[in-house]
């Protein structure tokens, strides 16, 4: 068999009658590990209708900004199941992450990357460490939103939804609850982000209370991160919003023995994605060095979730063999400790030659036919706050003094409107502003009722068109509203 395989071997690979599974070679490293991973997958057994598709840096070339061609959004979708190897986002051009938007487009909203190691036959200074980070997959600062608002500011919008916070956090216990886990931890920056991570904290605390059996509690990320890094032994199951998800899952990955061994599976109601969590590493691409074993784990959780646990736990059982035998590739080899430095392809041979063997010391593996429990909710049953608006915070571009520009602001103001504070970069420099606080070209101004009594919309345009007359350079408005008689909205700090 060829390094990469052709479009006939793929085909000749391909089971009439088998689970219908959409697969993408990806960019750099991803062709030699894609095709270690199926060669491996049919000798184990497994029954798979094979359905190619091309994503990545050609199809961005091709003049496809999203990374994807239409036709290929219909197989994924009528497949329901797609293992990706990695992909190249190129550089600049205004590309968007096409594992992003595979993700967010086909509602994959959990995330799952198990981080066990194995200890003694790949180097960890945890044995005992089993973490799965379960990560929200859909909202967060990966929702995306970007601007440029002045010379000097950039903005990237935080989105947090109270559904999404929800539906992230019971999943997080559904797994515990299905696969004998005794904790879950929530990890958010709510002490600084009191609205945002304050939801998803709130809400994960809400979630906690249908599972009494499960230990709940809560870290903030920095420490909780820290901790993970050199006590993940005091950790279960890890949920987390998307940013902090991802990077505390390539963290607890490297800590457990490689990121290059790191799988992860993206769960949705209607689809379904596979893939290793690292990247397409285009400098070894074509070298016979990459490891496999990311990519091939994330197919044997495929496996898993299409209802072939057989064949899964025959190919784990293999690759845990094989890892004990110190067969091993450049990312996981120690001198000492391993027995043979391989390449890619004799690492899937390896596994081959292994396969209907069980580990001796490692803990074999019996999958059972189970798909990842997806809760049922009813996304709209949060009652409705009573919304009031009381103000406006209003962003403008401005280069003289903070002094001047209050002035400009008072004259522009309307009646029932006062102007309470100016801010730059979140911090309050007007009134009473510091002479050592720096100062940006942009500049939050709120406007509030007094005391925050129920405003009109007209009366809040009225006072736009205000800004706009006194000649200040508008960029933005953002309203601020009483939700139930508490506020929808932040103080500057220094307030």
């Amino acid at each position: 068999m060829e390094s990469v395989l052709t479009k006939p071997e793929i085909h000749s690979l391909s089971a009439a009658g088998g689970t219908p599974v959409s697969i993408a070679f990806g960019d750099g490293i991803g062709p030699e590990i894609m095709t270690a991973v199926l060669t491996t997958m049919v000798e184990a057994g497994a029954k798979l209708e094979l359905y190619p598709v091309e994503i990545g840096e050609s199809v961005y070339k091709a003049g496809f900004s999203s990374g994807i061609e239409p036709d290929s959004w219909d197989i994924i979708r009528n497949t329901k199941a797609f293992l990706k190897a990695p992909i190249t986002t190129p550089q600049g051009g205004g590309y968007k992450s096409l594992n992003v938007t595979i993700r967010k487009s086909l509602g994959l909203y959990a995330n799952i990357r198990p981080c066990p190691t194995y200890a003694p036959f790949i180097a960890t200074a945890h044995p005992e460490m089993d973490i799965v980070v379960i990560r929200e997959n859909e909202e967060d600062l990966y929702a995306g939103i970007e601007h440029r608002q002045t010379d000097q500011v950039y903005q990237c919008l935080k989105l947090i939804t109270r559904p999404g916070c929800e539906r992230i956090c019971r999943y997080a216990f559904e797994y515990a609850v299905a696969h004998g886990r005794k904790k879950v931890t929530c990890m958010t920056k709510d002490n600084i982000m009191k609205l945002t991570d304050g939801l998803f904290h709130q809400v994960f605390n809400e979630v906690a209370a249908d599972y009494p059996q499960i230990q709940a509690d809560h870290k903030i990320i920095d420490i909780g991160m820290a901790k993970a890094a050199t006590q993940p032994e005091a950790f279960d199951v890890i949920v987390a919003p998307n940013l902090y998800g991802d990077i505390l899952s390539d963290v607890t990955a490297e800590v457990a023995g490689s990121v290059g061994i790191a799988p992860s599976s993206n769960i949705g109601p209607h689809c379904a994605m596979f893939e290793a969590i690292h990247g397409s590493a285009p400098d070894i691409a074509g070298q016979n060095v990459a490891n496999p074993s990311g990519l091939l784990l994330a197919a044997v959780m495929m496996l898993v979730h299409i209802g072939q646990p057989e064949v899964a736990s025959k190919i784990h059982n293999a690759w845990l063999r094989t890892v004990e035998d110190g067969i091993h590739t450049a990312d996981i080899y120690t001198p000492g400790r391993s027995e043979k430095l391989v390449g890619t392809r004799e690492f899937a041979q390896a596994v081959r030659d292994r396969l209907g063997l069980l580990p001796l010391v490692l803990t074999p593996v019996a999958y059972t036919q189970h798909v990842e429990a997806l809760p049922t909710l009813d996304l709209h049953a949060h009652k409705a706050e009573a919304k009031e608006l009381v103000g406006i915070d209003i962003f403008v571009q401005w280069t003289g003094a903070v002094d001047e520009l209050a002035v400009k602001l008072k004259r522009a103001s309307c009646p029932g409107l006062d102007l309470q504070m100016i801010t730059n970069r979140g911090v309050k420099v007007w009134p009473n502003g510091f002479p050592e606080t720096f100062h940006t070209d942009h500049w939050r101004c709120r406007f509030l009722s007094e005391p925050m009594a129920p405003v009109s919309p007209d009366l809040v345009i009225a006072l736009i068109a205000g800004i706009y007359g006194a000649g200040l350079d508008f960029i933005k408005a953002e309203t601020l509203c009483l939700f139930d008689g508490k506020p929808g909205f932040s103080l500057g700090q220094g307030q």
